[in-house]
């Protein structure tokens, strides 16, 4: 089994219950700049409380570990929790959506994408930047900036410039961070 299985059977589910959701984090990422190596798939979603008491259902003991106690907890904190998928070892990070304004404009950018045969929703090369400047910010991973110069690097004739100054601005804390990283772009 594979990840293409993964995908395939996840994004199966969250259809089935109707949740809407977008691929974010290192499979984004890669997607808009260049791959690299992870072991979990990033999904945010906006999800009714019946619909992740649902999707819980749907996912057999025997194929996944999944709390619904975490999930609800998630669900009220706006937060994540996590599937195992038993047969490949994958786990999948499923993020409730922030209800915050950022987040809920992110969520709308979605675009539908192709991969490994599966049609996804991915979130835009801008919301994957400034996505992963929070994560840096609050002191994730150097990694995180390191994706943010690849993407700069590779897509910075396509980016919505105006777009990103726009939330740069609202979100202040990162603001500094980028605008180091755009004129390092210039070098590069």
């Amino acid at each position: 089994m594979s990840v293409e299985d993964v995908f395939r059977r996840i994004v199966g589910v969250l259809a089935n219950v109707g949740i809407p959701y977008m691929l974010t984090g290192s499979f984004a990422s890669s997607y808009h700049g260049s791959p690299r190596a992870t072991q979990d798939i990033d999904l945010v979603i906006a999800p009714t409380q019946d619909q992740l008491e649902d999707l819980v259902k749907l996912l057999p003991p025997t194929d996944y570990y999944v709390d619904l106690n975490d999930a609800s907890k998630a669900f009220e904190d706006e937060s994540m929790f996590n599937i195992i998928d038993r047969a490949t070892g994958w786990k999948v990070d499923l993020i409730i959506r922030k209800s915050r304004a950022f987040s809920q404009v992110e969520f709308d950018r979605r675009v539908a994408i192709d991969v490994f045969g599966v049609q996804l929703f991915v979130a835009s090369a801008e919301d994957i930047i400034l996505a992963k400047l929070e994560w840096a910010k609050l002191g994730r991973s150097e990694r995180q900036v390191e994706d943010v110069v690849e993407l700069l690097r590779i897509r910075w004739d396509e980016l919505d410039r105006e777009y990103l100054q726009k939330w740069i601005d609202d979100l202040t804390p990162i603001r500094q961070k980028v605008m180091q990283l755009s004129a390092a772009q210039r070098f590069v």
